[in-house]
């Protein structure tokens, strides 16, 4: 029986930042499925994601928004925000996210994060049921 790679859904407007993240998760073994806006996630539907790594300074949809809709789908679900722009500055809007990385961040730094809240999430989930 093959163990199922954990899925990381990423969600950011710049095609060179999708390709990079898809390339680095691969690389660290994860499965990744990448959206261009938070309403193409949400039209394929939230859930079957281990975690969700999302822009938050993108058009139609911010990454704040995109958290709160997967979040409401999908409790418990391990968010990661990034940006390039100054957003971060306002602490209330940060709560329920496992991390934030402003560009340009380490990717070594984003997988031991995401590494870290997986087995987390795995934990409760085997709690639930």
């Amino acid at each position: 029986m093959t163990k199922r790679r954990p899925v990381v859904a990423v969600v950011d407007d710049d095609p060179r930042l999708l390709e990079a993240l898809e390339e680095l998760l691969e690389s660290a073994g994860y499965a990744v499925r990448t959206f261009s806006s938070g309403r193409s996630l949400l039209a394929d539907g939230p859930s079957g994601f281990d975690a969700l790594i999302t822009d938050i300074g993108m058009p139609d949809m911010d990454g704040f928004e995109l958290r709160d809709a997967v979040t409401k789908a999908c409790p418990g679900l391990p968010v990661f925000l990034i940006t390039g722009r100054h957003e971060i500055a306002d602490q209330s809007r940060a709560l329920g996210i496992s991390g934030f990385f402003r560009k340009p961040f380490d990717g070594q730094v984003l997988l031991a994060a995401i590494g870290d809240a997986l087995p987390e999430q795995k934990r409760r989930v085997n709690n639930e049921s």
